[in-house]
């Protein structure tokens, strides 16, 4: 499903209301009293429901007769849509050491290492010139510094090697992979300390897709998610 806009009073109401039922603040199950939000957030009945209709299409709440308006279980958010998860990272960061600590970082982990060493396979095999300008252009951005734009880099990199694989379904999993591995980014990036240089990792994968040579595509992409998961874990100790 598509991200909404997030300009206006329209998409500031979303992302409050999904914050507060993400964190907890508003439990599963809970009524919410829709005249005390409108007072509170300053906006009219009519824009709170179409705010609320985008949270219902996430599979977040549900409104029925002689109940109102409710927050569904867990069980039943979309919790693979991009905006679902990327209102959890945000939600639970509780700071730097929590938010390095989020068991979705770990989840997050695990869903890579089962998705991009298969997807870089693929793109070793299948990988056009078009496939290989995109790498190029995200490894040149990513040795160029700043925070923002390695964070900007380092997804559009991913991006473009699950595209690569030229298999549609992981192709999309980048909507999945994005949300996650920009938080995990800006924790790494955000620690005041001098970040490791991410780009011989990236070559190193770049190199051997370039080769068509798959063996060597999965290793250094295992290799290089394993370093992923060392830089992580140093934050969390900190």
């Amino acid at each position: 499903m598509a991200g909404y806009a997030r300009r206006g009073v329209h998409g500031q109401t979303v992302e409050t209301i999904a914050h507060r039922v993400l964190s907890g603040r508003i439990g599963e199950g809970a009524t919410l009293d829709l005249g005390a939000l409108q007072d509170e957030l300053g906006v009219s009945l009519t824009a709170l429901r179409e705010s609320l209709k985008v949270l219902a299409a996430k599979g977040m709440v549900d409104a029925r007769q002689k109940r109102g308006t409710f927050v569904r279980p867990r069980a039943d958010w979309h919790l693979l849509d991009a905006d679902v998860l990327r209102w959890q990272f945000e939600s639970l960061d509780g700071g730097l050491a929590v938010g390095a600590g989020n068991p979705l970082l770990g989840d997050l982990d695990e869903v890579r290492g089962i998705v991009e060493p298969a997807a870089v396979r693929l793109a070793a095999r299948r990988r056009t010139d078009d496939d290989l300008a995109a790498l190029d252009a995200a490894l040149e951005a990513m040795g160029e510094g700043g925070e923002d734009g390695a964070v900007q880099a380092d997804l559009a990199f991913h991006g473009a090697l699950l595209r690569a694989s030229h298999n549609e379904l992981l192709g999309r999993m980048d909507l999945v992979i994005a949300a996650g591995l920009a938080h995990r980014d800006r924790l790494v990036h955000g620690t005041g300390r001098h970040p490791r240089d991410p780009v011989p990792s990236h070559r190193a994968v770049l190199d051997a897709v370039r080769a068509r040579d798959a063996d060597a595509a999965e290793s250094a992409m295992r290799s290089l998610l394993d370093q992923a998961a060392r830089d992580l874990g140093r934050i969390e100790q900190t």
